[in-house]
């Protein structure tokens, strides 16, 4: 019986603490550990039997393990009707206090991890990419729009690229120091750019404000990319385009250190659920192979109006 399996589980103050927590928030192990201050042994042996019952997903990433509740299923379906006696437990809100109080340090060390090497940032992605041209493959496939958005801008370089495309270029990024970099290039031709700063999860652009948003080499920096292409699903006008360029999946854990990477790449499979989960149609993929064994994938995915429609009807009910 699935019910008495999920009750067992969920014997133990310690993995309903768990279940509360990563329902709310995708963690890695040493993040559990160190917002539970137990032993990883013991923190591995609750989170195994509450994956085991079917409670917990686990994605594997090279070396790293996040752990996540099951968006679906009958797992998800019996942690739904329970969590209601969540509601006013002292401790689990604690507990996600706690879990916001390390989310939000993880974003503060890839601000402050990114404002460190601003100055040398495009001579690292030079190194990475070697001779291949990306921010030309990028243009090529983009349509003349009105308003084109470069999400996680860096110091500018794309953007003066898209120039040629748009009658409008915003530039967002989370790190003042890459902004104040991407000003320096564009300190005497202001009239097309817009550079912003917040972060890439709740974007600092109105609804539909765009015809075309850009984010290269950058998804795999973010925590939850879900949360950024929900944000893009927000600011495109129907039928807008969306160009995602990111590592295929692989298992350079140097990169980790290197370039603060979250993400080891993903899969197109990945890619391309999370678009269609947000209303993104994929129109064209392409694969290229750059050094260190690696490649770069381009998405090129379309905002179905249908999308829009439905959200605005969603909203004004």
């Amino acid at each position: 019986m699935d019910s008495l399996i999920y009750f067992k589980a969920l014997s133990d103050t310690t993995r309903i603490r768990l279940l509360n927590i990563l329902f709310n928030h995708e963690l890695s192990v040493n993040e559990i550990v160190s917002l539970m201050d137990m032993g990883q042994s013991r923190i591995s042996r609750h989170l195994k039997i509450l994956t085991d019952a079917g409670l917990l997903g686990c994605r594997r990433d090279g070396i790293w393990a996040f752990y996540y509740v099951e968006p679906g299923g009958q797992g998800r379906k019996f942690i739904d009707s329970i969590r209601y006696l969540f509601d006013d437990e002292q401790l689990l809100h604690q507990d996600l206090l706690h879990a916001e109080t390390i989310i939000q340090e993880r974003k503060l060390k890839a601000i402050q991890f990114f404002n460190r090497i601003a100055s040398q940032w495009d001579l690292l992605k030079k190194e990475l990419l070697g001779s291949f041209d990306l921010n030309t493959v990028i243009t090529n496939e983009i349509s003349d729009s009105d308003i084109v958005v470069d999400l996680g801008c860096g110091t500018g370089e794309l953007m003066e690229r898209l120039q040629s495309t748009a009658q409008h270029v915003i530039g967002v990024d989370s790190s003042s120091n890459m902004l104040d970099q991407a000003r320096n290039r564009f300190h005497s031709d202001k009239g097309k750019i817009d550079l912003r700063l917040g972060q890439l999860e709740h974007l600092p652009l109105k609804n539909s404000e765009a015809d075309c948003a850009v984010i290269s080499m950058v998804l795999h920096h973010l925590s939850t990319p879900k949360s950024l292409i929900a944000e893009v699903s927000r600011v495109l006008r129907g039928k807008g385009s969306f160009i995602i360029v990111d590592f295929d999946k692989h298992n350079d854990e140097g990169m980790r250190k290197i370039y603060g990477d979250r993400w080891l790449g993903f899969s197109k499979d990945e890619i391309t659920e999370m678009l269609s989960s947000h209303g993104f149609e994929l129109k064209n993929f392409h694969s290229f192979k750059i050094q260190n064994q690696l490649a770069l994938n381009l998405y090129k995915s379309e905002l179905l109006s249908s999308h829009k429609d439905t959200k605005a009807l969603r909203k004004a009910n």
